[in-house]
């Protein structure tokens, strides 16, 4: 299952946006896509019109050659949009990818529904929220990770509900807190201590009135609070029957990671949530709302029966191994296809050659299999080599799953070097302001990333401040980032458990536990927990994980 979640990644360019000139207009546009790669780039107006057909490009089935070489010759030829997401929805959003319905957003990606945000990833439904990832119903927040239903939240993970929480952790319902950890329904605390209100205004003004130093100390110290108190096995809410990891609202879901609404599936990950439950999907990945019957797809939603595809939507039904399928129904082995039927290799056939040819195919596919240079072999059943995709592992599947260089060869995955950049840097960190207090001016500064390009988190060296950005930082009191915004979302991914499950057991030892002592007998008395499970959590990891039992017997 992890090898096949990772070759479906490989498939799936977030971030990692290049400069390209639209081949049908001529203009310059940002794409997915390098231009080492020789696919043809229209931008997002021109390929979303009806100034070119995707039929035009269809050719016959050959039965002397793999059909997925077949297929992938087609990959090239035809035109692939620049960025995806639904571009009639955006609104001054134009530097965003795989997102839909936005307004005044800026690099935000794999989001929906959001307005004025900037730098944010798995964002849905929020207002005036800056560096952030997996969010829900959040406003005016900042540098926040799985958070749902909070408002002036900064620098916290897995809290909902709150409000002016700072550096905070697991903390539900909780308002005007400092360095916290599980607390429920709690105000004026610092430290997991319950302090006046006064107490706690004069202790805010000597911890944060905000540098970068003072982040940095009120990083360190509320790690250490947070790692002092045991954390439940596996975040999620409101769900029945599910194993993996940040998982709400669902059942019958086993080994899938970031998933909402969904039921009755398994090895899934990053599934939106929509008005209904998607249902029945089985090694998917990403998008999701109101789909059911996925296998072995990757960015497809609001679709129905599709196996092997990559970015399908909008009522597409009975899909197989094709690419940019959007509201079509009986398809097989097509790319960039808009409401079309009964369709193998962008060429139309009626409904009963479609059948019978394609039946030929799958037979075709089992006794001639694609044969990648490992010699791996793939015939019907398997999604797409990741040597064919047109992406480097370095910008697709290594944050969450890192190899180096070597080790990426080595598995015949596509290692992708960084685009050649020359930028006249006019500002160090070390130069920016240490306060809230710097000038309009900043929006034309070109800073150096601290990573220097010598991280593995597809640093962009440089980085500009957008107008929107200096308002936001002046009005909440934050001193200017030092990082780009690549190095500061890869920050922010690992403050999450990775997609990967251990088996483990229970780490409470009772009320004298010897890293945490309990403060109620819970139902195993004075012995060690006997309850076992699978988390995300790996072993070696310094926090304390409870199961469920035990970890809502001590947070209330």
């Amino acid at each position: 299952p992890e090898c096949r979640l990772i070759r479906r990644l490989c498939w799936r360019n977030e971030r990692s946006l290049h400069k390209r000139v639209c081949t049908l207009c001529g203009k310059h546009t940002l794409a997915v896509y390098s231009d080492k790669t020789p696919i043809t780039v229209y931008c997002n107006e021109c390929w979303w019109s009806d100034g070119w057909d995707a039929m035009d490009y269809g050719v016959d089935f050959n039965s002397s050659r793999p059909f997925l070489t077949q297929l992938f010759e087609l990959m090239y030829r035809v035109p692939a949009v620049s960025l995806f997401g639904l571009h009639a929805t955006l609104v001054n959003s134009e530097y965003t990818n795989m997102v839909g319905y936005l307004k005044n957003c800026y690099f935000t990606t794999h989001s929906d529904y959001n307005e004025d945000c900037a730098y944010g990833s798995n964002l849905t439904n929020a207002k005036g929220c800056v560096d952030t990832y997996l969010v829900n119903k959040c406003e005016a927040c900042y540098e926040i990770t799985n958070c749902r239903d909070c408002y002036q939240t900064t620098f916290s993970i897995d809290c909902q509900s709150c409000h002016n929480v700072l550096f905070s952790r697991n903390c539900v319902g909780c308002s005007d807190c400092f360095g916290c950890a599980n607390l429920r329904n709690k105000q004026y605390h610092i430290f997991n201590e319950p302090l006046s209100k006064e107490e706690y205004e004069n202790e805010i003004m000597k911890l944060y009135p905000s540098t970068i130093q003072k982040i940095k100390s009120a990083d360190i110290e509320s790690l250490k609070i947070w790692n002092q108190y045991p954390q439940k096995y596996m975040h999620g809410r409101q769900n029945t029957h599910v194993t993996g990891d940040y998982i709400y609202e669902c059942k019958n879901v086993r080994d899938s990671f970031i998933a909402a609404k969904l039921q009755d599936s398994r090895f899934c990950m990053m599934v939106t949530p929509g008005e209904n439950v998607s249902s029945d999907c089985w090694d998917f990945t990403h998008f999701g709302i109101n789909s059911e019957l996925f296998y072995e797809t990757l960015m497809a939603g609001h679709s129905s029966k599709v196996r092997f595809g990559w970015f399908v939507a909008m009522g597409s039904q009975e899909v197989e191994y094709s690419m940019s399928s959007l509201g079509n129904n009986n398809i097989f082995g097509c790319v960039g296809l808009k409401n079309k039927r009964y369709c193998i290799l962008n060429k139309q056939y009626s409904e009963k050659e479609y059948e019978t040819l394609r039946e030929k195919i799958i037979r075709h596919m089992d006794e001639m299999p694609y044969i990648d240079s490992k010699g791996r072999t793939y015939k019907y059943g398997e999604f797409f080599p990741p040597e064919q995709s047109p992406f480097g592992y370095n910008e697709t599947a290594s944050i969450y799953f890192p190899l180096s260089k070597k080790e990426i060869v080595d598995h015949g995955y596509i290692w992708r070097e960084s685009d050649e950049r020359t930028y006249s840097i006019t500002k160090k960190g070390s130069d920016l302001p240490d306060t809230f207090e710097f000038a309009d001016s900043f929006k034309e500064e070109i800073v150096a990333c601290e990573h220097s390009n010598k991280c593995d988190h597809g640093c962009s060296i440089a980085f500009r401040f957008i107008p929107y950005e200096l308002d936001f930082y002046r009005k909440y009191k934050l001193p200017l980032p030092r990082l780009c915004p690549n190095c500061r979302h890869a920050g922010r991914v690992a403050k999450t458990n990775f997609p990967r499950l251990y088996r483990n057991q229970c780490n409470c030892e009772g009320k004298k536990g010897k890293e945490y002592a309990n403060l109620t007998i819970h139902f195993h008395g004075e012995n060690h927990c006997p309850n076992e499970f699978e988390t995300s959590y790996d072993p070696n990891r310094p926090e304390i994980v409870y199961c469920e039992q035990c970890y809502n017997a001590e947070v209330v």
